[in-house]
């Protein structure tokens, strides 16, 4: 799998908790993150570069473990891959439809990935009665790489964002965390949602939800090793690395090799 930085690695938390026989290649591209802020024909250049370096380590299996890559290149990436690809959306949009009670669905997320529509237009296809309500919350990547993920400071930024979303949907009985970096803050915006909320709102994070969808991609059953399968790591920065990646991945990490794209 890959993201355009350490975020991702929360999917490879999931995924190694669901599918623990299977080996992984994770590519974190640390030198061109963000790609929230980028044009779309860059992200997509920098994600079919990323891609290409998995498929050339043959594997079977390719997951965008960055939302804002799923949202913008997922089309191209899946044309240029002879093995199935899974983005981040799709999962989580479907994951989102499960849960929730009203159909009022709320979606906080990258810059990028709220101008590309890609939850809306995904939770549509599946639900043309669903209504979602975006937004961009910018904020919270730097908080969870930092590590401050459930102190004041995180509850007030939670609040002034969630604030936002519920004044736009006061019926949003769901929420879906559409950066792979939000799942470290799962717990302080699940609370501060539902003061907001006034009553219960469903957490969805696109990392536990891509973890679900590589099972159906790859079936349950299909590596039946009891030890743990090898996790490889690559970036294309390594900087703070050392410090910020075992907070995502939440395990410790023997280190990265520092690649070239």
């Amino acid at each position: 799998m890959f993201d355009s930085g350490v975020g991702g690695l929360t999917v490879v938390h999931a995924l190694r908790r669901t599918l623990p026989g299977e080996d992984v290649v994770y590519l974190g591209d640390m030198a061109r993150l963000p790609y929230g802020n980028k044009a779309p024909r860059t992200v997509e250049r920098y994600s079919l570069a990323c891609q290409q370096f998995l498929l050339d380590r043959r594997v079977k299996l390719v997951l965008i473990a960055c939302n804002t890559a799923s949202a913008i290149a997922l089309p191209a990436l899946e044309a240029a891959s002879p093995v199935p690809v899974i983005g981040a959306v799709a999962p989580g949009a479907a994951s989102a439809l499960a849960a929730t009670r009203n159909g009022h669905i709320g979606v906080i997320c990258t810059l990028a990935t709220m101008r590309s529509g890609a939850y809306a237009q995904a939770i549509g296809a599946r639900d043309a009665a669903a209504i979602p309500t975006t937004l961009a919350c910018p904020l919270l990547v730097p908080l969870a790489e930092e590590g401050w993920t459930d102190d004041e400071i995180a509850a007030l930024v939670a609040r002034r964002y969630l604030a936002q979303l519920f004044e736009r949907d006061r019926a949003i009985d769901t929420l879906v965390l559409g950066c792979t970096h939000y799942p470290l803050l799962r717990e302080v915006l699940g609370r501060v949602a539902c003061e907001l909320a006034g009553r219960e709102v469903a957490i969805v994070d696109s990392a536990s939800a891509m973890a679900e969808a590589a099972v159906d991609a790859l079936g349950s059953n299909e590596n039946q090793r009891t030890a743990a399968g090898r996790l490889d790591c690559f970036a294309t920065d390594i900087s703070r690395l050392d410090e910020v990646a075992p907070r995502f991945l939440g395990e410790p990490l023997t280190g990265f090799e520092l690649v070239d794209l």
